[in-house]
Parts: C-alpha cells; sequence; structure tokens
C-alpha cells in the first residue's frame, strides 16, 4: 500500500535501479568463470602473459561492478527520500484536516512519531530492500543455474547451509516480533513525556518536581532498553551465525572436493575436479551472500513494517466529520442559530450541552457566560464545527455548518481562542495570518493592531511590524499575547467574530477600549463572545447564561438581573469582588 505513494519519477528510477543490479550481478557472476579460465592457463603451463590478460578482465568486471553497485545505490536511496517526502506531504495533509476527537484517537505524541520516525524508518527500510530484494533473488538463482551441474554432495552441503540460515531467521523473527511491535508505541510514550515537560516547565519548577518528571521518564526509556536489548540480543545473532555457515560451508566444500579428488583417476580428471571445486566455491558462497542480504534486511524489516502499519492508519483513517461540499458564495449574512443542539464527547458519553436553542442576527453581539464546565466553550467549538452535535443543527447563514467546505467555513468566522495562539514570526506575520498573509497591506494590520490597543506596544518594539516574536509569543506578556490575538481576527473582516474568553488578561481599562473599538469600528460583523466578567458584556444585544450545559436565562442586562439568579448572582459577586 505505501508503495503507490511513488510517483512516475521514483518508479523510472526503481527501473533504473534494477538495471544497475542486474548489470552489477552479472559482472560478479563473471569473475569465477575468470578464476577457473586462471585455474585452468596455469595447470596447463600458460604464460604469465595469458594469465595477466585473465587478470585484467577481472579487474575491469570488479571496477564496472562496482559503478554499477554505485549508480544503484543511488537510485535506491533517492526513491527512499522521494517516497518519504511524499508520505509526510500526505500525512500532514491529512492531519490539517483533523478535529480534536481525531487527534485524541491518536494521541498528539503519535502523530508527531508517525510524520518523523515511523517515516524514516519506511524511508531506509525502502531504500534498502530495493537493493536486496532485487539482487538477492537474481544473484540467488544465477549462482545456482552456474553451480546445478556440480557433484550432488557440493549441492547437498550447499541446501544445508541455507537451511540452517532460513531455520535461524524464522525461529529469531518469531521471538522478536512482539517486541518490534512495541517500540512505536514506547517511543510515543517517550515524546508524550518529553512534550509534557517541555511545555510545563515552570509548573514543574515551581513545585520542585524535577526528580518525579525525571523518574517518570526513566521509567519509560528503561521500559523501551530493555524492549530493544531483547531484539539487538537476538537479532545479533543472525550475522556470525551467516557468517559460521559461510565459514563451515568452504570448509565442507573443499573437504569434499579433496575427497573426490584423491579417488579421481587420471591428472587431468584431479584437476578438473580442483578447477570445479574453486568456482563451485564461490558461487556457493554467492548464493550464502544473497541469503545473508536478505537475513540484514529481515534484521529491520519487523519494525519498518509496523512503521508502515502506522502510517497506513493515518492515511485510510476516516475523519470524524468529513468535507461538505457548498461553498459559500458572495453573501455576507453572519448569521449563527442553533436549534435544539445536544452535544456529548464521544470519549465520555457525558452530555454537555442539552437543547440549545439560539440565534445570533448580522451584526448584533451574542454574549454567553456560565460557571465552569457549563459548556461555553464547547459551544463555539461546534459552530466552528471541531465537533459535531449529538442531536439538533448548526447553522451559519441558514446552512448546516456540515454542508459546508472546511476552507469556506472557517473564511466566515474570526477566532480568538481562549488560549492566545502565537506563532513564531514576526507581528505582521502574526496579524496578517494564513489567508490574509498576502491581502492584508500594512494599513490594514495597523487599523487591526489599533483596534485591538496593540498599535502602541508594537510601535515601541524594536522593528515595528516586523519585530521579531519567539515561539509562543515567549517574548510578549499575556495581555500582549491576547491583543495580537485580536488583531488577527480583527484583520480577517470576518463575517463572525469568535471570541472565548478572549479579554480575560486584559486589565479592567483596556477591555473597555477594546470592546468600544470593536463596536465602533468593526460595523455589520456579529459577535458571540464567551465571556467570565459580567462587565465584558453588558453592553452585548443578548446574553445567554450557561449552567450544566442548559440555557437558563436570556436577555439584556438589565432583564437577566431581574430575571435571572444565577445571573444576578454572578454579577454580585464579581460587583464584591470590584472585578466589574
Amino acid at each position: 500500500m505505501i508503495l503507490k505513494y511513488l510517483n512516475r519519477k521514483a518508479w523510472a528510477l526503481v527501473a533504473a535501479c534494477v538495471a544497475f543490479i542486474t548489470v552489477q550481478v552479472f559482472l560478479d557472476l563473471q569473475l569465477p568463470r575468470y578464476m577457473d579460465d586462471i585455474t585452468l592457463a596455469l595447470q596447463a603451463g600458460s604464460t604469465v602473459s595469458e594469465v595477466t590478460r585473465y587478470g585484467w578482465r577481472m579487474a575491469v568486471c570488479a571496477l564496472l561492478s562496482l559503478v554499477a553497485a554505485m549508480g544503484a545505490g543511488y537510485m535506491a536511496a533517492k526513491v527512499g527520500a522521494m517516497l518519504s517526502k511524499d508520505l509526510r506531504l500526505s500525512l500532514f495533509d491529512i492531519i490539517k484536516g483533523f478535529t480534536p476527537q481525531d487527534t485524541g484517537h491518536f494521541s498528539t505524541a503519535s502523530l508527531i512519531t508517525r510524520t518523523t520516525n515511523d517515516v524514516v524508518q519506511v524511508q531506509i527500510f525502502v531504500a534498502q530492500a530495493l537493493t536486496v530484494l532485487i539482487k538477492a533473488p537474481i544473484m540467488g538463482v544465477w549462482a545456482l543455474t552456474r553451480i546445478s551441474g556440480g557433484s550432488w554432495e557440493w549441492t547437498a552441503a550447499t541446501a544445508a547451509g541455507m537451511l540452517v540460515i532460513v531455520v535461524s531467521i524464522g525461529y529469531i523473527l518469531w521471538v522478536t516480533r512482539p517486541h518490534y511491535k512495541a517500540i512505536p508505541a514506547l517511543t510515543d510514550d517517550i515524546n508524550q513525556h518529553t512534550y509534557e515537560h517541555v511545555t510545563s516547565v515552570r509548573v514543574v519548577r515551581a513545585y520542585n518536581a524535577e526528580h518525579f518528571q525525571e523518574r517518570v521518564f526513566r521509567e519509560t526509556s528503561d521500559d523501551l532498553r530493555e524492549n530493544d536489548l531483547y531484539i539487538w540480543r537476538r537479532t545479533s545473532l543472525l550475522p556470525p551465525i551467516s557468517a559460521g555457515v559461510s565459514d563451515f560451508l568452504t570448509l565442507a566444500i573443499y573437504w569434499i572436493g579433496t575427497l573426490l579428488i584423491v579417488d579421481a583417476v587420471g591428472i587431468d580428471e584431479r584437476q578438473r575436479l580442483f578447477s570445479d571445486m574453486i568456482v563451485f566455491s564461490t558461487y556457493a558462497i554467492q548464493v550464502l551472500t544473497a541469503f545473508m542480504m536478505v537475513t540484514n534486511l529481515i534484521q529491520t524489516s519487523p519494525r519498518s513494517l509496523v512503521s508502515s502499519k502506522r502510517i497506513q492508519e493515518i492515511l485510510t483513517y476516516g475523519i470524524a466529520i468529513p468535507d461538505g461540499a457548498v461553498k459559500a458564495g458572495q453573501d455576507r449574512m453572519g448569521e449563527v442559530e442553533f436549534r435544539g443542539v445536544s452535544f456529548e464527547y464521544p470519549e465520555t458519553g457525558a452530555e454537555v450541552l442539552h437543547d440549545i436553542s439560539f440565534k445570533a442576527e448580522r451584526g448584533k453581539t451574542v454574549a454567553i457566560i456560565g460557571s465552569t464546565g457549563s459548556g461555553k466553550s464547547t459551544l463555539l467549538s461546534l459552530i466552528t464545527r471541531f465537533y459535531r452535535p449529538t442531536s439538533g443543527q448548526v447553522l451559519v447563514d441558514g446552512r448546516d455548518v456540515g454542508e459546508y467546505e472546511r476552507a469556506e467555513l472557517n473564511a466566515k468566522f474570526g477566532f480568538v481562542p481562549q488560549a492566545s495562539v502565537i506563532f513564531a514570526g514576526t507581528i505582521r506575520s502574526n496579524v496578517a495570518y494564513g489567508d490574509m498573509a498576502d491581502k492584508a497591506s500594512d494599513d490594514d494590520v495597523w487599523e487591526a493592531l489599533d483596534i485591538a490597543q496593540a498599535s502602541d506596544f508594537v510601535s515601541e518594539m524594536d522593528g515595528g511590524l516586523d519585530a521579531e516574536v519567539q515561539q509562543g509569543g515567549k517574548n510578549l506578556s499575556g495581555g500582549q499575547r491576547q491583543r495580537i490575538s485580536i488583531a488577527r481576527a480583527v484583520c480577517r473582516r470576518a463575517e463572525t467574530l469568535l471570541m472565548d474568553d478572549s479579554f480575560s488578561a486584559l486589565d479592567f481599562k483596556t477591555d473597555k477600549l477594546v470592546r468600544q473599538s470593536l463596536k465602533a469600528r468593526v460595523k455589520d460583523a456579529t459577535f458571540i463572545i464567551v465571556a467570565q466578567r459580567v462587565g465584558s458584556i453588558m453592553d452585548a444585544d443578548l446574553i445567554l447564561v450557561l449552567d450544566e450545559g442548559r440555557i437558563v436565562g436570556s436577555g439584556t442586562h438589565d432583564e437577566l438581573m431581574e430575571g435571572c439568579p444565577l445571573y444576578r448572582e454572578i454579577a454580585v459577586s464579581q460587583m464584591t469582588e470590584g472585578t466589574i
């Protein structure tokens, strides 16, 4: 299945590799013939010049064989590299369409391992297998035809050596196969622990948990080490077994040949047997060499086959929420509607949202507030089709979100996530991001920054819009990162802005200025805001109060203060704490 990702150019290289290997094997098999000619010439008392002529022919064959081997190796390596590139691109193309549900099915650590280490394993195996699987059969069969007319005793000795190698390979593969299958999962665990430590290093140090993290990582590493040692302790027996069989086969051929020569009648018959013995031993070793080449390949094949299977699982994976076919068209409506929507996470089965119904009309602001775990962020995830409702419909501009092409649906929204996402690059690349990278001018970027109240600190940075931004925005404060995220959403000029608690890192003054600027300057856009602060949503056209996944109140701020006890309780508590 993996080979179907080879393109036409790669298959042309495979054909060239086959041609090079065929030439190489032909030349290698000519060498024993010249050895036979030299032996017979020496026995016949030929001159030095005649023997030297055969020697030069052997040298030319050896040199041409080397050139052919280098050509075959180069072609095989290039095929492996091309396959690796195409596999990574195919994997990335599929993974970028994953929803959180799909990512959770594999885990982030496993996806990283599959797109890096597993692809490398397949690349190495294909490059090796391409030469071995072509060369070994050609060499083995061709050499066997050359020795098929020899003594049956020599043939039996060769067959016995081949049998020993085949039995050894089969047994070792049988006992190590389960451990090869365990390698990717153990590698995933190491990646997971490394990722958790790097991303949580501040918390780890704050709680003096370095030794705990080290112990967990060491235990996982020890498991991988013991698994690898089990494999290599057994597979390391294959090379000495093959070498030993080769040595004993040579010894057996010469021992049998000695007995045959002693029993032969006449000097001519003995000379013929001596010459046949040398040629037969050379061809027999080439047959065993073909088997040893396969042995070395088989030694690495289980791990590569497991990696190939893991790659195939992604390439053939059916995405939980398939893409739709409807394009958005030119109409900009900016309407979002929930009709009796209920939702439960597939992995838990617990209902998070129950019978949610509301409509956000164009140019209006709908705010969502509630206690932690009430389903506020999940509601936004349904709008962007990260999850599919268990029942009911989520409509955008009158159509079910499942009907839209993914890119067309995403183009309707400007999204500000709860945790600000900042990419390594510059201020400009973070604000004019994605499909706006080639569309937004510097004036557009500055305008978006000004609306998000970020233009002041950006103008003071060295380079302005070209100021360097570290990975994750490490050189920016939490409030600065949040304002850059808001500017990114504004710069897109989307029909609907989805803001998931996007004012939490701002002080009250900046919070107010950003909201006023958005309302005054981002006209005709629909706002759906998730918030913790009542002060951030008091001027919303519609406020929804969620409690345990249900709407327990809806209306304006004044209406809810009178008719919704939960909202009033939240507002009063925040007034007491001075957070409004």
